[in-house]
């Protein structure tokens, strides 16, 4: 078995484990449990929470105690013994506290991942720039192979979401520790200081303007990045409330459609070294944060009749939208950091998207909805709610053009390469 498909399967059972859940645990919860929206916001504000300091605690873990294979396989059996858990709790509270368990041990497997590739990659002598978004494109569909199993075996809005969830979890942590060693660097002379020693000298990057503005709008990104995945799959559904709409393949499908996002990323991910050589990365990112906006305002404007053509073209964009910051963001990072700290460099990157971000994100937009978009008997107004995020995406993104100052260098981009 070739090391490339070895990465090719752990990147597909990476994003499977989440997306057997992660796009209909919404259903799950305002169709099934009939849970209210503001404590929805909390349950993505675990994903938020875990990643503002679990990313960056293994991070620090695999660049100076534990090979990094290894403690990524220990927390997704970990991760999974939490989800096989969740369908025997009845309230949302207990929910909230065994899913944050789950997300404590899943998150920082995401950046792990990279780490471990980047690693084994590297120490083959591959052109990581070239190697490494054909390998990761795997994850996609991993995660898309999940939505439909999910969608199709009639459990996307059923407890049975997290047993299979659970099952992938367990597959891949006992299949991590046949990977090639990807040991700690070790590089820290014997009278470092505890700061050092500890791997906390990357929280130095915060001191780089650079580096800084790039955190912090990965945080403002990271708060629009799970919008879609809080809800998205929910405004679908919630079609069937509109009797001319009621038995449309859109509400009887609706994480199929969804899929299509991920199906998109799928052809986006192998764009990007074309994009990031010929544009750069400031103008891929740039680029990801006005997909953002056509994604939400598409969502707006759209219904399964006359305007599926726009929720069809919101699913496509969304694959650049997600990409081109996601996968651009980590290469980033791997070309201006040094080695000894670039596995707690991209724990700081997870942190700041996926983990202040999504917090706020989830937390505040649940909030919002709650008491500015719901009407009635709990009746959401989608057509404002997507206008909403759409003007927050914009405002980002004109803010990003203006003070994030990076000019391109192809030589940037073939560094990263080796």
């Amino acid at each position: 078995m070739s090391i490339k498909f070895r990465l090719i399967l752990m990147s597909f059972l990476q994003f499977f484990v989440w997306g057997a859940w992660l796009i209909t645990v919404g259903n799950y919860w305002f169709g099934t449990k009939q849970w209210s929206g503001a404590e929805f916001g909390a349950i993505f504000g675990t994903l938020g929470l875990s990643s503002i300091f679990m990313p960056a605690l293994t991070g620090i873990i695999a660049d100076k105690f534990l090979n990094a294979e290894k403690l990524y396989g220990i927390l997704h059996i970990l991760g999974g013994i939490a989800l096989v858990y969740l369908p025997q709790v009845s309230d949302p509270q207990t929910f909230y506290y065994v899913i944050f368990a789950a997300m404590i041990c899943y998150m920082p497997t995401i950046s792990l991942s990279n780490s471990v590739a980047y690693s084994i990659l590297k120490s083959r002598d591959f052109d990581v720039v070239k190697v490494f978004p054909p390998i990761r494109v795997w994850g996609t569909i991993g995660f898309i192979v999940a939505m439909w199993i999910t969608n199709l075996s009639g459990n996307k809005a059923s407890a049975n979401m997290f047993y299979i969830a659970a099952f992938a979890a367990f597959v891949l942590g006992v299949y991590s520790f046949t990977l090639p060693k990807c040991p700690p660097q070790k590089l820290i002379a014997e009278d470092a200081s505890l700061f050092k020693k500890l791997g906390l000298d990357a929280f130095k990057l915060f001191g780089q303007y650079k580096m800084a503005l790039f955190f912090i709008f990965s945080m403002f990104l990271g708060g629009a990045l799970q919008l879609t995945n809080m809800y998205g799959d929910t405004y679908l559904s919630e079609f069937a409330k509109a009797p001319e709409y009621a038995n449309s393949f859109v509400v009887k499908y609706s994480t199929i459609i969804m899929s299509i996002s991920q199906i998109s990323e799928t052809l986006f991910i192998l764009a990007i070294p074309f994009f990031l050589k010929r544009f750069g990365i400031k103008q891929v990112m740039l680029i990801s944060m006005l997909a953002w906006v056509l994604r939400f305002g598409l969502f707006a404007y759209g219904n399964p009749a006359d305007g599926l053509w726009m929720i069809i073209l919101s699913c496509v964009v969304y694959g650049m939208a997600f990409d081109f910051f996601n996968i651009s963001g980590s290469l980033f990072v791997e070309t201006t950091t040094d080695s000894k700290i670039r596995s707690s460099a991209q724990g700081l990157f997870m942190m700041m998207s996926n983990g202040f971000g999504a917090y706020f994100g989830g937390r505040i937009s649940g909030i919002v909805i709650d008491k500015y978009f719901t009407h009635g008997d709990n009746v959401r107004d989608w057509h404002n709610i997507w206008l909403a995020f759409a003007a927050y995406a914009l405002v980002i993104a004109i803010a990003f053009a203006v003070l994030f100052k990076h000019k391109h260098d192809p030589k940037e981009v073939e560094a990263i390469s080796h």
